[in-house]
């Protein structure tokens, strides 16, 4: 059982993508639905399907991205772990390396990227960052 299960997908999705696979699979939660949903908008993973029927049995399979036979993860850096929660107002929100990255965001408006929750203008729990 696995406590930090955010930390443990992103550092899934690196490693996966280190070694060159296709895809991978996770087990299901709805917050781990919803942080790939974003990072599929934000083309760091290709597609996510639902397996399985029964609660104990679902899995995530996600298939990664690549770009020139690159994987499109070069690094992630969690930042709100479960012993240390870190908040930010919408005013502290800004480009991660410039431009070029994505902070992943829990608000009251549910899962956003810096970008969407600079827009709503809405503040919330950094879960991570990825370039």
């Amino acid at each position: 059982m696995v406590g930090d299960t955010v930390g443990d997908l992103i550092i899934r999705l690196k490693n996966a993508g280190a070694v060159g696979k296709e895809t991978i699979s996770v087990p299901y939660s709805k917050l781990r639905h919803a942080v790939l949903d974003k990072l599929v908008d934000a083309g760091y993973v290709s597609a996510i399907t639902t397996k399985g029927k029964k609660v104990q049995e679902k899995t995530l399979e996600v298939t990664l991205s690549y770009e020139n036979n690159e994987h499109r993860i070069t690094g992630v850096k969690r930042i709100s772990k479960p012993g240390r929660r870190l908040y930010t107002k919408v005013a502290d929100i800004h480009p991660v390396k410039f431009g070029k990255g994505h902070m992943i965001l829990s608000t009251p408006a549910g899962i956003l990227t810096n970008i969407e929750a600079r827009d709503k203008k809405v503040g919330g729990e950094q879960l991570f960052i990825i370039w």
